[in-house]
């Protein structure tokens, strides 16, 4: 008799949900409740927080002029307008004029606009690969671009791993899918990122298109958390290195920098019409409601009219770094906002918990928490994303709760700690 599939719904949560279990963590640890405007500071567990875990690099959740268009857009065209997907019926002159003013912030002649970043990507993939193809991509990308790959019609053994940003990885599995796909008669899509989320590593794509002159090509870009934070005008990590014209397919999020629902994939007109026909994730998807779609262009607008949020963003994440630095803390190889604090130690999970729970409940910092393994055994990574609401204030009170942590776990207080 076969076997009850929710037997291991029962009895297996997987890693993260067993290791909640164990804790009993549920809407602490993990699905944690914040409550009251999104901001700097927020409500959690019923104590004021000085929030470092936000999607908001430049402040636009709760900026007056969105909120008033988000408002208006509701309110004129409700959250349901337009009712379907954009191949039948929810299509729209807005959603297109918002499409030609994406591709044109990041010098690109057109892009899709998208329901969804990390369906949407992993649709694209899906799309733009088939049998015959090779992939080629950086370790450490993101979940949405593994599970893209997974999509690979191939039968397997058709994509190739390099090791994180290291260019003689690159060039050898460029050499290795080069084979292949000529064997094949198919193609390369080479995946990375702009800024990879964890460790605010910035994507060597001045490097990667330099092997375009040997080997032959495409190259997909995930820039979740460059578009709107990194390059001259804020157009991403492309622009950053100055190689636009150099990405052929360039992947973007509103969730970060706009505070927002949705993304859009950038490239030349032939292959945005061929993937607006053959993305199955939006061709049986509703389209992007009306409101989001007004409230990104006004999102768009600010990020160009502003560059001061950029500037604002910048100054509070510099000043988080090399603030970091000069106390002594190991943050890693970040060029972006993105800012990891990495401390060291064979240290057991209680003692995280401990540490995470004194940040919380005593000095009133929400951060989060990263530890095996997403991290190698012995670390323990608190990410800190800073935005262009933060104050240096903010800054300064971190640095000194994060000496207080590194002193109480060095003298293992975090191990035998009981906390309410």
């Amino acid at each position: 008799m076969a076997q009850d599939i929710f037997d291991k719904a029962l009895n297996n949560l997987g890693p993260i949900g067993t290791a909640a279990k164990l804790l009993n963590s549920h809407h602490y640890y993990s699905f944690p409740r914040l409550k009251g405007e999104l901001g700097p500071h927020m409500e959690f567990n019923g104590k004021r927080m000085l929030n470092w875990s936000l999607n908001n690099y430049l402040g636009l959740a709760n900026h007056p002029e969105v909120r008033q268009v988000d408002a208006e857009a509701a309110a004129e065209y409700g959250l349901a307008y337009p009712m379907g997907a954009r191949m039948m019926t929810g299509n729209t002159d807005l959603h297109e004029e918002f499409e030609k003013q994406l591709a044109e912030y990041v010098g690109k002649k057109d892009s899709f606009l998208l329901n969804y970043g990390y369906q949407g990507v992993m649709s694209v993939i899906e799309c733009i690969v088939d049998r015959k193809d090779v992939i080629v991509f950086d370790a450490e990308c993101h979940a949405c671009l593994i599970d893209g790959i997974r999509l690979h019609k191939a039968k397997g053994g058709q994509y190739y791993q390099f090791a994180h940003n290291d260019m003689e990885s690159f060039e050898k599995n460029l050499i290795r899918a080069s084979k292949l796909a000529e064997e094949q008669g198919g193609g390369i899509l080479v995946i990375t990122e702009g800024v990879f989320g964890m460790s605010g590593k910035v994507g060597s794509l001045d490097e990667i298109v330099a092997f375009k002159q040997k080997f032959n090509f495409r190259l997909l870009v995930d820039d979740a958390h460059g578009f709107g934070t990194m390059g001259a005008t804020g157009a991403g990590v492309p622009e950053h290195f100055g190689v636009q014209d150099q990405v052929d397919l360039h992947f973007c999020t509103f969730a970060k920098s706009m505070a927002a629902i949705g993304a859009f994939i950038a490239a030349e007109p032939e292959v945005v019409m061929f993937l607006k026909y053959n993305m199955r994730s939006q061709t049986y998807a509703k389209a992007l409601p009306m409101p989001y779609v007004l409230g990104g262009m006004k999102r768009l607008e600010l990020i160009k009219k502003h560059p001061e949020l950029r500037d604002n963003l910048w100054k509070i994440a510099t000043a988080l770094q090399e603030g970091f630095r000069s106390r002594g803390f190991d943050i890693g190889e970040t060029t972006s906002p993105v800012t990891p604090v990495f401390l060291h130690g064979n240290y057991d999970l209680p003692t995280v918990t401990n540490l995470i729970r004194d940040m919380r409940e005593n000095m009133g910092i929400f951060c989060s928490v990263i530890i095996y393994p997403v991290v190698p055994k012995g670390v323990i990574m608190l990410r800190i994303i800073p935005t262009a609401v933060h104050t240096l204030e903010d800054v300064e009170y971190t640095m000194d709760c994060f000496e207080q942590v590194q002193a109480k776990l060095q003298a293992g207080e975090y191990a035998t700690m009981e906390l309410a």
